[in-house]
Parts: C-alpha cells; sequence; structure tokens
C-alpha cells in the first residue's frame, strides 16, 4: 500500500495527521507492506524568511483578531497535540517561508532519508523554536540524521529540487487539494484533515481490502466526523453531519 501525505512545516495539523497516521500503523497487521510518501505544499508561498512577529502577532494580522484571542486558539492547539505526545511551543516558535525547507527534504528522500527528515523539520519548527527558513539551521538539522551539510549548502545555493517542490504542489492542485494535511492511499482514496487514528485505522483496513478495485479517488471523510486541516486562510476545525 501507498501512502502520499502532502504537508506543510508549520502546519500544526499536519504533525498531528501524521503522527495520528502512524498510531494507526502501529496496529494495523499489514505496516511492512506500507510505503509513504511525504509531499510538498506551501500554506503561505508569499511568506516572509523574516517576518519579525510572533506567530500570535502574525496570525492576528491576517485574520483580524486580537493577540489575545489568537493566544487562546493556539493554547488549545496545543493542548490537541500535548494529548499526541507532542509538544507546541507557540510562545516562541519562529515562523518563516518553508520553501527551502521543502527542497531540502526532496533532498533528503533521494537519499532514503525523507521520513526522518520530515519529522525533524515538524519537531524543529514546533517543539524545538528552530528558524528552519534560515540555511544553517537547515544544514544542522540534515547533519542530525546523517545528510552531508556541505550537500546542502550547494543545494541552498541553487534551484535544486524545487522543481519536484512544485510538481507536488500542481499534482495537489490538479486532484482537488485545499488544505493540508491531506492523505492519498494507493492513488485511490482520499482523506482529508487531521482525522482520529480510529478513523485511520478504518481507512486502512478498507484500502487494503479493496486495492484491487479500479484506481478512482474516492474520499474516505466520515459522514459524521470533525476534521481539522490547514489552508492559506487559516487552520480549521470542521464538523460534518
Amino acid at each position: 500500500m501507498k501512502i502520499e501525505i502532502w504537508s506543510d512545516f508549520v502546519c500544526p495539523f499536519c504533525y498531528m495527521g501524521k503522527r495520528r497516521l502512524e498510531n494507526a500503523l502501529e496496529q494495523f497487521s499489514h505496516k511492512d507492506d506500507v510505503t509513504i510518501e511525504y509531499k510538498s505544499y506551501e500554506l503561505d508561498p508569499n511568506a516572509e524568511k523574516n517576518p519579525g512577529k510572533t506567530i500570535h502577532e502574525l496570525m492576528a494580522k491576517k485574520f483580524g483578531s486580537t493577540v489575545e484571542k489568537v493566544k487562546s486558539m493556539n493554547d488549545n492547539m496545543a493542548r490537541q497535540a500535548a494529548e499526541l505526545g507532542l509538544i507546541y511551543n507557540f510562545d516562541t516558535m519562529q515562523h518563516t517561508n518553508t520553501l527551502d525547507a521543502h527542497r531540502v527534504a526532496k533532498f533528503a528522500e533521494r537519499k532514503g532519508k525523507g521520513k526522518e527528515m520530515t519529522e525533524r523539520l515538524l519537531k524543529a519548527y514546533f517543539t524545538d523554536s528552530k528558524h528552519i527558513g534560515d540555511p544553517e539551521t537547515l544544514k544542522e538539522l540534515a547533519g542530525e540524521i546523517g545528510l552531508d551539510p556541505d550537500a546542502i549548502n550547494t543545494l541552498l545555493q541553487s534551484d535544486d529540487y524545487l522543481a519536484k517542490v512544485r510538481a507536488d504542489e500542481e499534482e495537489a492542485k490538479q486532484i482537488g487539494v485545499q488544505g493540508v494535511p491531506f492523505f492519498v492511499f494507493n492513488e485511490k482514496y482520499a482523506v482529508s484533515g487531521a482525522q482520529p487514528t480510529d478513523v485511520f485505522t478504518e481507512v486502512l483496513d478498507k484500502v487494503w481490502e479493496e486495492e484491487s478495485e479500479k484506481p478512482t479517488l474516492q474520499s474516505l471523510n466520515p459522514k459524521k466526523s470533525e476534521t481539522t486541516y490547514c489552508t492559506d486562510e487559516g487552520c480549521e476545525v470542521e464538523k460534518r453531519d
């Protein structure tokens, strides 16, 4: 089974969705037959590398809200993350443009380290408050998972892997991705949002049983559910009756 995941490294629900899927896979009897491919998606392609403001201030300005209301929302999100063993430090997060981080992740994927790089970048941003748009930080993080920092330096001074990032984003448009995380199973079934672990468990079982069906993309979001995802307009909780 192949699972493709469109996500961004500054998307809080992407990290939670990743962990929920991983928890479901731990209970899946065919987990050794599952391959995961991470796809690039930029929530805000025009984001500044060094905005000089806190994430609370940036979100308040973007959504026309107050810093206090945004802090309350982020505190709630941090509590959700904590239930999955994830630590979100919103007060010290360094928001940035993620294009270079996606390029580094593509390089890591070619070197067989895509999963490790994705996890390290997410943790670096949400937990460690690292500047994942900074070249020195990206070299440091890549080195931590066994990649050559000099190779990362060369990459960042060029346009290497930009085409691969753009290809992922174009593919997302073609299949109708409007927010992340977005999961595609066997190029056939789509699940949007950071669904609960039990939903991913149901999807894994269903896809495994029906993988011989005609490859037509279908939505497996439950009719009655609460899904969480991020778009360029912000992160939302959508309830479906």
